[in-house]
């Protein structure tokens, strides 16, 4: 039996009886992009307007006497609208449909229909499977490459039938039904009971399909394929606007348009090249900072040689700079007899640290180091680098790098060791 839903696609409100509510789970996502857990009830209804997830559509949203149901998922011949309010078996009821979700879901859908029949009659490119995303949608052709020439020919074939007007109907056929033959899918379900629902496009396509579609391709609006890309298993990826979404990805490309337009000083059509010449000039920038780093580094390292510290502990902060720059020091100054500690980045946020000296002290005092610093690093041969959260806590460093040199024996040792 169909839904509602699939009966009249159209329809935004519906009555109809609660016949049972049991406790249920919801595994979803939540805002901090963690796994949550939600309790609650799986209502099934005599009949229901909002679409159950199934052949590549996501589920329909809604509510039910105003309870928001977060999920709808088909089990046989029912749906099961999950809510966190339960609601009494044998009471009628009202159910409403987010539109506007509902209808994208039925644009994309039929579009990809529309997209895979006439991919197939212009170049044989058969459709394995297809995701409805969020924000675009994907056919998957079995074929290791399109091009981009085939791209633009299955567009315009497909907005061209936009412009016709053409019909789409749906039809339910039985099994034995000998039309069944020369409608395309991909199998039906294993649960499957009931007459076939094939949707039809006239004079285009016949397909299995439990899904919601629009009436008649000029409800699509257009269709804008934005681009194919090498899939699995020589498969090629197309993806796919359909309708109000083309509306949004323009008016998001025109504001971001009008936005460089500001900040590059040009108009639209010199935006490429007035970009190219930023990169050039920033790849300059970068060179010539580099080898003023460079410089500053080895400068810095002769300073440091003739520290008065030198012997015991040396440090160094600086706001800018990176791992090359710690590195070049360390290797300039040679520290085979000093510990050297080095540090770049926020004065109290995150950064970089380098510590340098005799083999065995830099490997004892390495994981402290990292500890205090609350950051994690690597090294061997007397150098040990990484990222750090916590540069306010350089101080702390400092004295516990102090307090190694000036225990009686272990700078002696770790003399002996530097001088082996």
């Amino acid at each position: 039996m169909a839904f509602q839903c699939q009966r009249d696609s159209y329809a935004r409100e519906f009555t109809t009886t609660v016949v049972s509510c049991s406790p249920a789970e919801l595994q979803t996502v939540g805002s901090n992009g963690k796994k949550e857990v939600l309790s609650g009830f799986h209502v099934v209804l005599e009949d229901t307007l909002l679409f159950p997830e199934g052949g590549g559509q996501p589920d329909d949203r809604g509510t039910i006497n105003d309870i928001s149901v977060l999920r709808v998922t088909r089990r046989g011949a029912q749906a099961d609208h999950f809510t966190q309010t339960p609601l009494t078996p044998g009471t009628e009821v009202q159910v409403r449909v987010d539109w506007e979700r509902r209808f994208d879901h039925m644009q994309q859908h039929s579009g990809q229909h529309l997209i895979t029949a006439v991919a197939d009659h212009l170049f044989g490119l058969k459709t394995t499977s297809w995701e409805l995303g969020r924000l675009r949608s994907v056919i998957e052709l079995d074929s290791p490459s399109v091009t981009a020439e085939q791209v633009a020919a299955i567009e315009q074939s497909v907005n061209e039938k936009i412009r016709d007007r053409l019909p789409v109907y749906v039809q339910e056929l039985s099994l034995d039904d000998p039309g069944v033959e020369q409608v395309r899918g991909r199998g039906l379900p294993d649960d499957h009971a009931g007459p076939i629902r094939v949707v039809t496009i006239k004079s285009v396509d016949s397909n299995m399909c439990c899904g919601t579609h629009v009436s008649n391709l000029s409800d699509l609006q257009v269709i804008k394929i934005l681009g194919s890309e090498k899939g699995k298993k020589n498969k090629t990826n197309v993806t796919f606007l359909a309708g109000n979404r083309v509306l949004k990805w323009m008016e998001k490309s025109h504001s971001t348009e009008k936005a460089l337009t500001a900040l590059l000083k040009c108009g639209a059509e010199d935006h490429v090249e007035a970009v190219k010449k930023l990169q050039n000039s920033s790849k300059l920038l970068q060179k010539n900072n580099l080898n003023l780093l460079r410089d500053l580094a080895v400068h810095i390292a002769h300073s440091l040689r003739n520290s008065p510290d030198w012997g015991g502990v040396v440090t160094l902060h600086r706001k800018e700079g990176d791992s090359e720059f710690m590195n070049i020091i360390a290797n300039e100054i040679g520290s085979e007899e000093t510990l050297l500690f080095l540090t770049v980045g926020e004065e109290k946020g995150a950064g970089l640290f380098l510590l340098a000296g005799p083999a065995e002290a830099v490997e004892t005092l390495a994981p402290r180091v990292a500890e205090v610093l609350e950051g994690k690093g690597a090294g061997k041969k007397g150098r040990f680098q990484g990222k750090a959260t916590k540069m306010s806590r350089r101080a702390e460093v400092q004295a516990l790098l102090q307090d190694y040199v000036s225990t009686p024996g272990l700078r002696q040792h770790a003399e002996c060791s530097a001088e082996e």
